[in-house]
């Protein structure tokens, strides 16, 4: 094994737009339904708003990023536009804060979503120990697959992303043409639909994670085969498909079963609507769509993570980074890489097991320490994008000023909403991001 300076490009232009496709789209879209009602008061309008907001923020904030991506070549994707445009030592502590929190609490909650999903498909009891278990399994195989055979890794992305989206157009399409909503299970309860005032925001934070991830492929803009002119496609294709196939789903499935119907049985909606399209065994079916969907997103979210202290090590960003830096050229991973981040998610999966045992984080879990604060920091890198047009190095008006404006409009909403979500936890989330951002930070100021 030797340092090798230049990866080779191997990823194309589908590789990474099913890659933003196929993280976006995972376990949130399929039961998040019911939420996104509950807190629009059953009003399906505002839930279509809401949908339409996050997609607002990642569509907008997706095209701002674009101008950063086409002037550096920088390896780490977020951490290399905030190195080359803000400063080295903001860009250290925001990749110890996505190596260390953002990549693994967001791969170990969808790893244990899909545990989940396969106690409930085998019929096993319904414990946090079988579930944490099938998900460290998923896990495990995840990283073997990325590590030993890197291109079926990215066939792997490909094909769960096609194979998600065939439930969710199914819905989508049939639903389109239901003239009356077909309920299976009667319920002695309906909810009651209500006006909820400026309350619905709060139901930005199931909209946000159904949504988050999509930075994650700028991990991988230097091993896509011309990074240049297809990430800027890919990050502006990827966030628009999510964002039709969402809403599309979201109307088919309130007029297969209607309002009250989805309220009252909350998230075993999902199960009722298969058996209406694929019948007696619809249920089951279902959730072997759904396994694979979120499958599809650890595999994503684990493809960028394992790259992400290499990124760091070649900045001299982590301690022992010559180590760290040495790849395997015929896997062409840096097996240190890939082992801090096998162990780091292993750690976490640790700890979410003992939050949830303990219900030391209520209905929450482990994920949601990190995506609000990833919001607090994409708006530097939108003000950064506006500063280079009035210096002219940008000409167009609206991907200098409008976009990234936008842009940042979009990351105050979702911001504002997680908030009223969860305003007990959410300021303890922030001060842990920001303890470890701050580490980063200081480790390459000293």
């Amino acid at each position: 094994m030797k340092e090798t300076k230049k990866l080779h490009s191997g990823y194309n232009l589908m590789t990474a737009i099913t890659m933003i496709v196929g993280i976006c789209i995972g376990s949130g879209i399929f039961f998040k339904a019911d939420d996104i009602l509950a807190y629009t008061g059953g009003n399906v309008g505002l839930g279509v708003l809401l949908l339409s907001i996050g997609a607002f923020s990642i569509i907008f904030g997706s095209m701002t990023l674009t101008e950063l991506s086409v002037r550096t070549s920088s390896l780490g994707g977020l951490v290399g536009f905030y190195e080359v445009f803000i400063s080295k030592a903001f860009a250290n502590g925001f990749g110890w804060f996505q190596t260390f929190v953002y990549y693994p609490t967001i791969n170990v909650v969808v790893a244990w979503a899909a545990g989940i999903y396969t106690v409930m498909l085998l019929g096993l009891e319904m414990t946090l120990e079988y579930q944490i278990l099938i998900g460290t399994g998923y896990l495990l195989l995840m990283y073997a697959m990325n590590y030993g055979f890197k291109q079926i890794g990215g066939w792997f992305q490909v094909l769960t992303t096609y194979v998600k989206l065939l439930p969710l157009l199914s819905i989508a399409i049939i639903g389109m043409f239901q003239l009356a909503p077909v309920t299976t299970v009667a319920t002695s309860e309906t909810s009651v639909l209500q006006s909820v005032g400026f309350s619905f925001l709060a139901g930005l934070a199931p909209v946000a994670f159904s949504f988050d991830g999509w930075p994650i492929a700028t991990s991988i803009s230097n091993e896509v085969k011309n990074p240049k002119r297809n990430m800027p496609i890919a990050l502006t294709i990827g966030p628009l498909i999510v964002l039709i196939v969402y809403v599309t789903y979201f109307l088919g499935l309130t007029k297969l079963l209607g309002i009250e119907h989805i309220l009252a049985v909350g998230d075993q909606a999902i199960y009722d609507v298969g058996n209406i399209i694929f019948g007696a065994y619809g249920g089951k079916l279902i959730l072997v769509f759904v396994i694979i969907s979120v499958l599809g997103v650890v595999n994503g979210v684990t493809l960028g993570h394992i790259r992400m202290p290499y990124a760091l090590a070649t900045k001299k960003m982590l301690p022992n980074s010559e180590a760290v830096k040495i790849m395997n050229d015929r896997r062409q991973l840096s097996p240190r890489s890939f082992k801090i981040s096998l162990y780091t998610s292993l750690i976490w999966m640790t700890i979410h097991y003992l939050t949830q045992k303990l219900g030391l984080l209520a209905t929450g879990d482990v994920s949601e320490i990190a995506i609000i604060f990833a919001y607090l920091c994409y708006p530097i890198l939108y003000v950064y994008v506006m500063k280079l047009y009035m210096k002219k190095e940008i000409k167009s008006h609206f991907k200098g000023i409008i976009a990234p404006m936008l842009a940042c409009i979009g990351s105050g909403i979702i911001i504002l909403g997680g908030i009223m979500s969860n305003p007990v936890y959410m300021p303890v989330f922030i001060v842990l991001c920001g303890i470890v951002f701050y580490q980063g930070y200081r480790f390459k100021r000293e």
